[in-house]
C-alpha cells in the first residue's frame, strides 16, 4: 500500500495552519506544521515532506526567503513549493519565481483550487521521483554490468593463461570450480593414446634446427586440432611424443571409441603430412599405442608451473604399444578390442613381450577406415 503524501505547512498563524490540515488531511494527506521559517527547513530534513504550503508574511525569515532557503539545496531542487499570501499575487508573482516557488495561492485559500494545485503537483513530484528511482537502478544495472563483463574478462584471461598449460576441457573445470577440486589426485579409469613419429630420432640428427621445429609445428598443430575435435586432454607434449587421455576431467560416456575415431583420424593426417615431409626428403610416419584402465591423476609439479598428469600401468602400456607400431599402425590392447571391435576393423597382433610387464601382452592392430 502507497503511504500517503506528507505536506508541510508553514505559516505563523495557527488556525490558518487549522483549516489548511484539516481540509488536506480529510483528502488522505500527511499534514506536518512549521510556525516559522526556521522551524520549517528543519522539518525539511526531519519529515521529507513530498510538498510545501508557505505564507510569504512572516515574523524573522519570509516565505520568500525560505523557498530560496529550499531551492539552495540541491536535495529539495524538485520539492513542489506553493506560496500562499494576501498580497496580490500579480506583484508578487515575479520575486516568487525568482524565489524558485512553483505556484501561487491567494488568502482566503480556496478549497477546490487548493486541492486541484496539490494534486497536479503531486503528480509531477511522483512522475520526478519515478525517474530518479529508475534512473538509479539503471546506474546500479549498469555498474552490476560492469562489474560481469570486468569478471567475464578477468575469467576469460585466465582461462586463456591456464589453457597454455592445460586442456581446455581441465582449464575451464579450473575455472569453474566445484566441489571436487581437478587437481587434486584422484583414481579414474581412463583411455590412454600414445603417439610417436617413427624416424624422427635420425631425421633430428641431420635435419638443421629450424626444419626440425616447422616439421614439428605442423605435426603438432595437426594432432591438436585432433585433440580439440576429439575433446581429449592432452598431458604432454615431449618432442614427437604425445600422451592423450579420455574420461578424465571430464567424463565421456566412449572413452575407448572416442580414443579409436581420433587415432584413425591422427593417422590420415599425418600420412597427408607425410608426403609433405618426404618431398623435403623425411621419411616420418606416426606409431600410436592405445591402452585402457585405471590410473591416479592430478597436478604435480611446482609452484609457480603445475602440469596435469596420469600415472599408472594403463600409461606404460600405451607407451609401450606405441613403441612396437610400425610406422602408420595403431596397436591397442586387449581390453580396448574389447570395447571397440563392433565399431572398427582390426586384426590380431599376437602377444607382445613388452618392457616393464613381466607376461607376454595380447595386443591387436587397427586397420584405417
Amino acid at each position: 500500500m502507497t503511504a500517503p503524501a506528507t505536506i508541510l505547512i508553514v505559516d505563523d498563524t495557527p488556525l490558518n495552519i487549522k483549516l489548511l490540515a484539516d481540509l488536506l488531511s480529510a483528502r488522505g494527506y500527511r499534514t506536518v506544521a512549521a510556525s516559522s521559517g526556521e522551524e520549517a527547513l528543519r522539518k525539511l530534513s526531519e519529515e521529507a515532506p513530498d510538498l510545501v504550503l508557505l505564507d510569504v508574511m512572516m515574523p524573522g525569515m519570509s516565505g520568500y526567503e525560505v523557498c530560496a532557503a529550499i531551492r539552495a539545496d540541491p536535495t529539495h531542487a524538485m520539492l513542489p513549493v506553493v506560496l500562499v499570501t494576501a498580497l496580490d499575487p500579480a506583484k508578487e508573482r515575479a520575486k516568487g519565481l525568482e524565489a524558485g516557488a512553483d505556484d501561487f495561492l491567494s488568502k482566503p485559500v480556496a478549497q477546490a483550487e487548493l486541492l486541484a494545485r496539490v494534486k497536479s503537483l503531486l503528480r509531477i513530484k511522483q512522475l520526478y521521483d519515478e525517474v530518479q528511482r529508475q534512473r538509479s537502478e539503471l546506474a546500479e544495472w549498469n555498474w552490476t554490468l560492469a562489474q560481469r563483463v570486468d569478471e567475464g574478462v578477468r575469467e576469460l584471461e585466465r582461462m586463456n593463461r591456464l589453457r597454455r598449460f592445460f586442456s581446455p576441457q581441465l582449464a575451464e573445470a579450473i575455472v569453474n570450480g566445484g566441489a571436487v577440486d581437478p587437481l587434486k589426485s584422484h583414481r579414474c579409469e581412463i583411455t590412454v593414446v600414445f603417439l610417436d613419429l617413427r624416424g624422427f630420432t635420425a631425421f633430428t640428427e641431420t635435419a638443421d634446427p629450424e626444419e626440425v621445429m616447422a616439421v614439428l609445428a605442423d605435426y603438432h598443430a595437426a594432432m591438436g586440432r585432433r585433440i580439440l575435435e576429439f575433446e581429449g586432454t592432452l598431458e604432454r607434449f615431449s618432442g614427437d611424443g604425445i600422451m592423450v587421455f579420455f574420461n578424465d576431467p571430464t567424463p565421456v560416456p566412449d572413452p575407448a571409441p572416442r580414443a579409436t575415431r581420433m587415432a584413425l583420424a591422427m593417422q590420415r593426417d599425418v600420412a597427408q603430412l607425410a608426403e609433405h615431409w618426404r618431398r623435403r626428403g623425411h621419411a616420418l610416419q606416426l606409431g600410436i599405442g592405445i591402452a585402457q584402465g585405471f590410473a591416479t591423476l592430478g597436478g604435480i609439479g611446482f609452484p609457480g608451473r603445475i602440469d596435469y598428469a596420469a600415472i599408472g600401468t594403463v600409461t606404460n602400456l600405451a607407451a609401450r604399444l606405441c613403441g612396437e607400431a610400425a610406422g602408420g599402425e595403431i596397436l591397442v590392447s586387449q581390453r580396448v578390442w574389447g570395447l571397440i571391435e563392433d565399431i572398427a576393423q582390426g586384426e590380431p597382433a599376437g602377444d607382445l613381450v613388452l618392457k616393464g610387464f613381466a607376461r607376454p601382452v595380447t595386443a591387436f592392430r587397427l586397420r584405417g577406415s
